[in-house]
């Protein structure tokens, strides 16, 4: 099995996730895109590579980010540590700074035992498939070992967060003035940043699950478990809630009757109002496969395409990046925007859904009422074998379900990129509907595919 998932290399901390893993990954990561004409140019000039490393506050980053700088600055890159942000301000920062390379120690919205490693390119861009094959590769084979002043240094990158909320306030359109906001930080990389923004932005805040110990990341907070948020925004009268996941490239939303609006909404709302004031490149939006029916129909209502990728929030960035669009994202609240970011950006997002509240005057759910959203069901199906998902007569009932659903709904069939499980999506005019396919699809993938 390859070692980089959708997102990363991803897995248990200290279990296949070690500190030599993370060591060597980063001497084959400094090997791999520390060449080309740049890294060239600035060998020529005397100088060593540059990277950011950063972190969520989970207690396993502390040792997983010290040894992936160890096996830069072995390899001679100098290191820029960022300490705890999210993965987005990593990536700008990466960009902003002109460094060659960084990485994120992070497992996102996973529970606290797991860590992964994300690495991003110069320009803050991830990886593509192709590169990390290459590292993968690089792993076993000869590392760079300079000496005497040819290692790389170590650096604490003491101006990195106000950079960051330096960046998010000058994208705004709009301040927040008169907005109170229930920030949901999961106890993660946002805890500290999120606060700070959106009050500086103009807004009156209130913030839950903002108190990280390094084992309760996600733990019954942030955007995988939206009824603390709900809760908390009608307790307090907010406006508006907005949930980030533990390293905050995530955000979904919550409207002032506790109601969610999920990344489809939320791009929904921005792709209206980018195109009105002329930002929506080709009118178009970009999202992936597990998009809600109910997104290509506001969208069609309203002039502007939806543009299809597979899932995962770097298929989407590849395709705005090739074309030129301007806002991307997923059902899951990955959203990008890519005048200002080149990866999701929980905070760029919640920041401005707010500010086109505070522009229009109009609460979170009538907003959001530019997309009604068909019923969705998911079932996640275990002890199977992914890798034959195409099996015949899963295929089958597949086009058999999606032939009685007609225009009324749909069906999605797809193999997990980071887990051993097949997902079966159904979308229907009513619940009942998309259950009953659902699970009539799970039990074929289950009899088909059983291990």
């Amino acid at each position: 099995m390859p070692l980089f998932g959708t997102d990363g290399v991803r897995g248990l901390a200290n279990g296949p996730l070690t500190a030599d893993l993370a060591l060597t990954l980063a001497q084959a990561t400094a090997v791999v895109l520390g060449q080309g004409r740049s890294a060239d140019a600035r060998r020529a000039e005397g100088k060593r590579l540059t990277a950011v490393v950063a972190r969520d506050p989970r207690v396993s980053g502390e040792f997983l980010s010290a040894a992936v700088e160890a096996g830069l600055a072995s390899s001679g890159v100098d290191v820029y540590d960022a300490g705890v942000l999210p993965t987005p301000a990593t990536a700008y920062l990466i960009a902003d700074m002109d460094a060659d390379f960084g990485v994120m120690v992070s497992a996102s919205h996973n529970p606290a035992p797991d860590n992964g490693i994300k690495i991003f390119a110069r320009g803050g861009v991830k990886l593509p498939d192709i590169v990390e094959s290459r590292i993968e590769a690089a792993m076993t084979g000869e590392k760079l070992q300079p000496t005497g002043a040819g290692v790389g240094r170590i650096r604490r990158f003491a101006d990195a967060e106000d950079r960051y909320v330096v960046h998010l306030l000058g994208s705004l359109p709009h301040r927040l003035d008169g907005i109170h906001v229930v920030l949901d930080c999961a106890h993660g990389a946002a805890s500290g940043v999120s606060p700070e923004t959106f009050r500086d932005a103009g807004a009156r805040v209130t913030v839950i699950g903002a108190d990280p110990d390094g084992l309760n990341i996600n733990d019954g907070v942030g955007s995988t478990h939206l009824d603390v948020l709900s809760r908390a925004v009608v307790e307090h009268g907010a406006d508006v809630g907005i949930a980030h996941d533990g390293d905050a490239d995530r955000c979904l939303a919550v409207d002032a009757n506790g109601n969610i609006v999920d990344g489809d909404q939320i791009m929904a709302i921005l792709a209206v109002a980018m195109k009105e004031r002329g930002a929506l490149v080709d009118d178009t939006l970009v999202a992936t496969v597990m998009s809600n029916l109910g997104l290509h129909r506001a969208m069609e209502a309203h002039g502007i395409r939806v543009a299809t990728t597979a899932v995962g929030d770097r298929y989407v960035l590849e395709s705005m990046n090739e074309n030129g669009y301007s806002l991307g994202g997923e059902q899951s609240g990955h959203v990008i925007m890519s005048e200002f970011a080149t990866t999701g950006d929980g905070l760029l997002t919640g920041l401005h859904i707010v500010a086109e509240m505070a522009r229009t005057g109009k609460s979170l759910a009538e907003l959001a009422s530019v997309m009604t959203v068909f019923p969705q069901v998911l079932i996640n199906v275990r002890g199977v074998d992914r890798e034959r998902v195409a099996d015949e007569v899963v295929a089958a009932a597949v086009a058999e379900s999606g032939a009685e659903l007609g225009d009324s709904g749909r069906v999605l069939l797809r193999a997990s990129g980071t887990e051993p499980l097949v997902r079966v999506m159904v979308e229907a005019a009513t619940a009942e509907v998309a259950q009953a396919h659902a699970e009539k699809l799970a039990a074929v993938v289950q009899e088909r595919l059983a291990l």
